[in-house]
């Protein structure tokens, strides 16, 4: 240096003291760069003067003191999620359970989630697991599967709570795996097997049963059927015999009717004694050549007797 010095004509410690100079000189420059800053939108910085809180600042362009102050804090308003990594749960029937989820939060007091907690997003974290190992401490395994919105829910109440102080927002929890030991997750298979032979077989019967209902009704209506036919068959015949009656009756009245007025008639009555006479003789000849005896009146002629014994009486007196 001090040939350096001699070259430029200039005494050591002067130059010495002019590199401490440009040395000052850009660190002021870069602290004057450094004291300019541009906010983005969802964006908050917080701004301490001498190590005590100043402000904060808003998306826009903004000039600070070098030296002075300092951007102590940078916080992202917009929503993030954040993994919860897997943790064993005893469920209340003491089953080891598996479990991870995610949380949505987001900053809404940079302020406090700054100065009022070291680290919000851990501490949500370990928030979140200690509320689901309570929670799942309370269920038995089967209720876990179908309780998750319960879980869900708890978590998002314990965290509100505690966000009003670390100045965070807790918007969701959701449970992403439950994973139980293998031998349950075998029981459970088993037993949802067990319950698909079951409702097989249920539908199986209930199949069968309707089957045979359909077939009772099938014959129950083929039988009605066929008794109403055979009834109505009866009641046809019934009628057709009636009126076959009513017919043969209506025609007897009427020859006989027609008969009376004949034989009322002048002349009748000689004429039916005349047909009465010779039906007798044909009947008499019939018995005669079976070999019957028959005892007959001295006088054939003798119309009178014979009319008498067939029951007619002469209109001669």
């Amino acid at each position: 240096m001090n040939e350096v010095a001699k070259q430029l004509g200039a005494n050591p410690f002067e130059m010495f003291a002019m590199v401490i100079w440009g040395i000052l000189f850009l660190i002021f420059i870069i602290k004057l760069f450094q004291s300019i800053r541009l906010v983005a939108t969802k964006q908050a910085y917080i701004v301490e003067r001498l190590g005590k809180y100043h402000g904060t600042l808003e998306p826009g362009f903004h000039a600070l003191i070098p030296f002075i102050d300092k951007v102590a804090y940078i916080h992202d308003l917009k929503e993030e999620s954040i993994d919860v990594p897997p943790q064993e749960c005893f469920s209340r029937d003491e089953v080891n359970i598996e479990v991870d989820g995610v949380i949505y939060i987001s900053v809404v007091d940079p302020v406090k989630a700054s100065y009022g907690i070291t680290d919000y997003r851990f501490a949500a974290m370990q928030l979140a697991q200690t509320t689901t190992r309570s929670v799942i401490g309370t269920l038995d395994l089967d209720r876990t599967f179908e309780e998750r919105d319960v879980i869900s829910a708890k978590v998002v109440e314990v965290l509100d709570k505690a966000g009003e102080t670390w100045g965070i927002r807790v918007h969701r929890y959701e449970i992403k795996n439950l994973t139980p030991p293998e031998t349950v997750k075998n029981a459970m298979e088993m037993q949802v097997n067990a319950e698909r032979n079951r409702r097989a077989l249920l539908a199986k019967s209930e199949g069968d049963k309707q089957s045979k209902i359909n077939r009772s009704e099938g014959v129950k209506a083929e039988m009605i059927n066929w008794s109403e036919g055979e009834m109505q068959r009866q009641i046809n015949e019934a009628e057709g015999k009636a009126e076959e009656i009513l017919t043969i009756a209506k025609a007897t009245a009427d020859s006989i009717s027609k008969m009376a007025k004949a034989i009322s008639a002048p002349g009748g009555q000689n004429a039916l004694r005349v047909q009465l006479g010779e039906r007798y003789l044909k009947q008499l000849k019939g018995l005669s050549t079976k070999g019957t005896k028959v005892v007959l009146p001295g006088n054939l002629m003798d119309f009178e007797y014979w009319m008498n014994s067939v029951g007619l009486q002469s209109d001669k007196k």
